[in-house]
């Protein structure tokens, strides 16, 4: 592991974002391990420092504007497009779907920068590359705190994350014994 890899779990550590137990997660896989990003998200200070370590990964892409889906990339969407000075807008659920609201457009082949939290499978990822292509922008990157997906999350254009993790996930039906036994949580993402 290396030096900025380390300061980032020192990060979600201190802030209790990186949490142990028994975790539905938002995908429906079942976990013993939880990145709760909105807890680092309350500290102002260290989303500026993971801000600024993810631009620094973001050497030579150049995006216009940051999309970021609600809830998880609400926070760290928007630094990292106040630091990079690009225009920022964020996909809500309706009706269970990823969609522009609030007035928010993207212009034919304007690049825009996907900012999320944590990447377990990438759907809602998926479901904001799609909105970028229906409206007739042009998605440029993804950049994650977290990539949890083992790499089995594959997009068509360069991702970027502060940290790889591994933690096994676990579909409903085969949840190990020991994970069983624990209390089930769902906090949300």
């Amino acid at each position: 592991m290396d030096a900025i890899q380390q300061e980032v779990i020192d990060i979600f550590t201190r802030t209790k974002a990186l949490l142990q137990g028994h975790f539905v997660l938002r995908s429906g896989l079942h976990s013993g391990h939880y990145f709760q990003c909105a807890q680092v998200c309350q500290h102002m200070p260290e989303v500026e420092r993971l801000a600024q370590l993810l631009l620094a990964k973001l050497q030579g892409v150049a995006f216009r504007t940051v999309l970021a889906p609600a809830m998880g990339g609400l926070v760290i969407g928007q630094e990292v497009a106040r630091q990079a000075r690009a225009r920022y807008i964020f996909a809500e659920k309706e009706n269970n779907t990823l969609v522009l609201r609030r007035g928010f457009k993207i212009v034919a082949d304007e690049p825009v920068l996907v900012v999320e939290d944590v990447v377990t499978r990438g759907g809602r990822v998926l479901e904001c590359l799609n909105l970028i292509r229906q409206a007739g922008g042009v998605p440029v990157g993804i950049a994650m705190l977290v990539d949890r997906s083992t790499g089995l999350a594959k997009f068509d254009v360069p991702s970027f994350s502060l940290l790889e993790m591994s933690y096994p996930t676990y579909p409903p039906d085969q949840v190990p014994g020991w994970l069983a036994k624990l209390p089930i949580e769902k906090p949300g993402s």
